[in-house]
């Protein structure tokens, strides 16, 4: 039997195959049309951000990059969701039982997934009322570090070892934000009781004025230096409380640079930097005396001669 293509080309039923055809053209065109509204409507929102990115910056920048992001990361879910439902249409599968179906399932998905719902909501809430933003330096769920990422699934912080969190949003109850308008850089100073107090806190203006003028400071610190006062009386030192109102995130570098130029004012004043202090006591003799132990006691050897 002799084969030949045109006779099987002419035996075909194109009547048959026109519909699939078409469908699956229109699947295509489908596919095709979501995949191109999604990148238009992405790069949409990339340029709005962009345009008003110049008239922006600091926190105000911040905020409308995590949104951008956020909303370019809803529009691909939300453009997929309505592709996948009208390519189903497309095939002949009806939406209403798998509608249906799904509540069913999604009531008992639903208590089984309750902690990824709550991610979700919680995400939505923190990025509408602005209490997080990439860039800011916050405390979450007993995690500190900086925030590299917010999606509505989960915040990932970077600490300053280096090491990477992802915390779940619903694990978040309390956020505290390090880096918002302004900080304060406070320091704890011991001083031995027997300086003069007056004396010291004239060495810790004239040093803090000092790293104000600096160039490397003169942005980051926004005031001068406010001594509260004596903050409590230690067993082997006075502790006098002092701020600064710095830049957000810079109250650690102005902290470090302060206590380390005061350090040095007081070794060349002479001031005591003191260290707790401990009195021996051998026990009390006969008469309920009990003397400290002499400093410099020394074990002397017993003469040869009464050896």
């Amino acid at each position: 039997m002799d084969f030949s293509w045109t006779t099987v080309l002419n035996e075909l039923d194109y009547g048959r195959w026109n519909e699939p055809l078409r469908s699956g053209l229109r699947i295509v065109l489908i596919i095709a049309a979501a995949w191109l509204l999604a990148t238009l409507l992405q790069r949409l929102v990339r340029a709005m951000n962009t345009r008003f990115s110049d008239h922006l910056e600091g926190d105000a920048l911040r905020r409308a990059e995590t949104i951008n992001r956020v909303a370019r990361y809803l529009i691909g879910i939300v453009v997929g969701a309505l592709a996948t439902m009208t390519v189903l249409a497309e095939v002949g599968i009806s939406l209403a039982p798998i509608l249906g179906a799904a509540g069913v399932v999604g009531i008992a998905v639903g208590f089984g997934a309750q902690s990824l719902v709550k991610d979700y909501f919680t995400g939505f809430f923190i990025l509408f009322e602005d209490q997080i933003r990439t860039g800011d330096v916050v405390e979450i769920a007993g995690i500190g570090g900086l925030v590299e990422d917010i999606t509505l699934r989960h915040v990932r912080l970077r600490d300053y070892d280096g090491n990477v969190h992802y915390v779940p949003n619903s694990l978040i109850t309390t956020v505290t934000n390090r880096g918002r308008q302004f900080a304060f850089s406070v320091a704890d100073l011991r001083i031995a009781y027997r300086e003069d107090l007056d004396e010291v806190c004239n060495v810790v203006r004239e040093v803090a004025a000092g790293l104000r003028a600096d160039e490397r400071f003169v942005h980051r610190i926004l005031q001068d230096l406010e001594i509260a006062g004596v903050e409590r009386w230690d067993e082997s030192a006075v502790t006098l409380r002092v701020r600064f109102k710095v830049a957000p995130l810079a109250q650690w570098d102005v902290r470090r640079e302060f206590l380390r130029r005061l350090k040095r004012a007081f070794d060349e004043r002479g001031i005591e930097i003191p260290y707790p202090h401990l009195t021996v006591y051998a026990g009390a003799d006969k008469d309920g005396r009990a003397p400290a132990l002499p400093l410099g006691i020394r074990r002397h050897a017993p003469d040869a001669a009464n050896v």
